[in-house]
């Protein structure tokens, strides 16, 4: 059943505003750096902290923060690589050309996408995208083309399998190899990692040998079922990025990061009587289920072109479901198949989330190719509802290289202590912040890892946060040259409104 514009137009009238179609927004950040809110309360005493590697004078209780969102300063770091607030640590877990494989090879590089999952005999495992693109030759560190796991021996990219042991100890292990521009991909009900190719060469293009452009499904706990890999084409062909489950309904979610046009955010419905679990998807016929594109309306029910043209924090579009003409782009690209009027794009969606019962969705920023500019937003798409509401809008920073505002949101996940966690891919300074319900942000982690020149600085983007399933660990990535952090410390439960 589609939502027309019209049944959208008198929801909004009967209920007086947009806004007021899902209840409480719960409006998340705009200002940076608001640290004087006291919607919190500390976590108690079983956080389990890595012990700090800051000197003594720098370590402080979580009790001198009190009730203040965030946990204050950010202090750089003896060691040049996570700036983090007073009582929190870090532990690197995996650093490309340093840190080994099983196999005796090196940890590729280029980290990016991540998600944790429960392993056996209380380990923690990590899948990690490597966002390696073209000819292997153009890397040092490419993903290995292990046995039985290779794709396409030609590409760069694919992603590993990182167990944490609980004495410490790592292990790393190749999920898929010879898949290409492996970004931010999203995990599953069922437990395994869907990884997304940023990237659709053809055969022939660039070097390689097989089609790219695809999804692939690896299983952190069965090395078997990985053998052989499988583009899930009926997921469509083109630059993707971020893919969710809907574990009610069964469709998956999935973001696009292209332009001219402007990319696309897609829903896929399965094919009737398909039920979701390991191993399923690889019964499905290449044009299985359906791929959708968005069209959405605002209040009034008129038709939205481009997301960026929201500029106000609780802004409520509906949405309708439009049909994919050919999802593998066989003549024409997935996002050029439709005439203006058809769908609604955004510049650079990226990273997702599935949470509070729909899809968190990030566009990181727009410039001159969209109607309005900013720098960041993040969407909830409320599948009951077909509703996208816009929950963070960062306006667009004057002056990235200093160390405050936050602009360029890429991966992103939901904090078990409410609110958001956000990896930053912006100009100038990269962080990690959160942003709470109640509309603030606050740093949580600076890269320090200066990669450029002491003249002209240059930092990495974060890449691949997401918590430990206990939710005493965050886990994310500076993706050049490569570093996989575990962050400890005193998280605070943020609370509702």
């Amino acid at each position: 059943m589609s939502l027309t514009r019209r049944d959208f137009a008198r929801q909004s009238a009967i209920t007086g505003a947009g806004v007021a179609l899902i209840g409480s927004v719960g409006a998340l950040a705009t200002a940076p750096g608001a640290l004087a809110s006291t919607d919190t309360e500390t976590a108690g005493d079983d956080a389990d902290l890595y012990e700090s590697d800051r000197p003594a004078s720098d370590r402080h209780d979580a009790d001198r923060h009190g009730g203040a969102v965030g946990y204050g300063p950010l202090l750089p770091d003896p060691k040049g690589i996570l700036a983090l607030p007073a009582g929190f640590s870090y532990r690197v877990i995996t650093h490309s050309g340093k840190t080994k494989l099983e196999s005796g090879e090196f940890t590729p590089s280029n980290h990016d996408g991540t998600a944790t999952f429960d392993g056996p005999r209380g380990t923690t495992l990590l899948v990690n995208n490597h966002e390696l693109k073209g000819p292997r030759a153009g890397w040092k560190y490419p993903v290995p083309l292990t046995e039985g796991l290779v794709y396409d021996p030609a590409a760069s990219g694919g992603c590993t399998v990182v167990e944490v042991r609980p004495g410490g100890a790592v292990a790393e292990w190749v999920g898929i190899a010879g898949t290409s521009t492996n970004c931010a991909g999203g995990s599953t009900p069922w437990g395994t990692w869907l990884t997304c190719e940023e990237n659709s060469d053809r055969a022939g293009e660039n070097g390689m040998t097989k089609d790219h452009g695809y999804v692939f499904e690896v299983d952190p706990s069965d090395r078997r079922a990985n053998r052989d890999p499988r583009p899930l084409k009926f997921f469509g062909r083109y630059d993707h990025e971020a893919v969710v489950i809907d574990p009610k309904r069964g469709h998956a979610y999935l973001t696009e990061d292209d332009s001219s046009p402007n990319g696309l955010f897609f829903r896929w419905k399965p094919p009737h009587g398909f039920t979701h679990g390991r191993g399923r998807f690889r019964t499905l016929a290449d044009d299985a289920g359906v791929l959708q594109a968005p069209k959405c309306y605002d209040s009034g029910g008129r038709y939205v072109d481009d997301l960026s043209r929201a500029t106000k924090i609780g802004t409520v579009y509906g949405v309708d479901w439009i049909d994919v003409p050919d999802r593998d782009g066989k003549a024409v690209p997935v996002r050029e198949q439709f005439e203006a009027g058809e769908v609604t794009r955004a510049r650079k969606l990226e990273g997702m989330w599935w949470s509070d019962g729909g899809a968190y969705i990030v566009s990181s920023y727009a410039r001159e190719e969209s109607p309005v500019q900013h720098d960041g937003q993040v969407w909830f798409y409320d599948p009951k509802r077909r509703t996208l509401t816009l929950k963070v809008l960062l306006g667009v920073n004057p002056d990235p290289a200093e160390d405050g505002a936050f602009d360029g949101p890429d991966n992103i996940t939901v904090s078990p202590y409410g609110g958001l966690v956000i990896a930053e891919d912006g100009e100038g300074v990269s962080h990690l912040f959160g942003a709470t319900d109640s509309g603030r942000t606050y740093p949580i982690a600076r890269n320090d890892l200066n990669i450029g020149t002491e003249d002209e600085p240059e930092f990495s983007e974060f890449t691949g946060v997401t918590f430990s399933p206990d939710g005493k660990t965050l886990y994310a990535n500076i993706q050049v040259p490569g570093i996989m952090v575990a962050v400890k410390g005193p998280w605070k439960r943020q609370k509702r409104r």
